[in-house]
């Protein structure tokens, strides 16, 4: 159940960023649900991975090259939702930045533990 409610959480703060953010349009609300669930797949999966490989570039940009990564993410989910676009790489960090920003609020006032 918080998996979902987590989920919907961050449609709705895809949607909100796409409004506030030239160069990102989201065609819907489905649409957002779907990038939501992408972008949690590809966080869970690709992730990892991308920051394995990168470690070195990592440590030696003291993890600013992170942000990177996270635009790669969303472009992978540009291109695997038809409907989501996002116009460039500084588009696509800032906006990786505002969702991270935007999530961690929502998300805290979420925390029972």
């Amino acid at each position: 159940m918080n998996f979902i409610l987590r989920l919907l959480l961050t449609a709705l703060a895809v949607v909100v960023i796409a409004k506030l953010l030239p160069g990102v349009s989201v065609d819907s609300y489905w649409t957002a649900i779907v990038v939501a669930l992408v972008l949690a797949l590809l966080n869970f999966i690709v992730k990892p991975i991308l920051v394995l490989l990168t470690l070195p570039v990592t440590i030696l940009t003291l993890g600013l090259f992170l942000l990177v990564i996270n635009a790669i993410i969303i472009f992978m989910a540009d291109g695997f939702v038809s409907g989501f676009d996002v116009d460039g790489w500084l588009i696509a960090i800032i906006f990786s930045l505002l969702l991270s920003l935007v999530q961690s609020l929502l998300f805290s006032i979420l925390k029972t533990d």
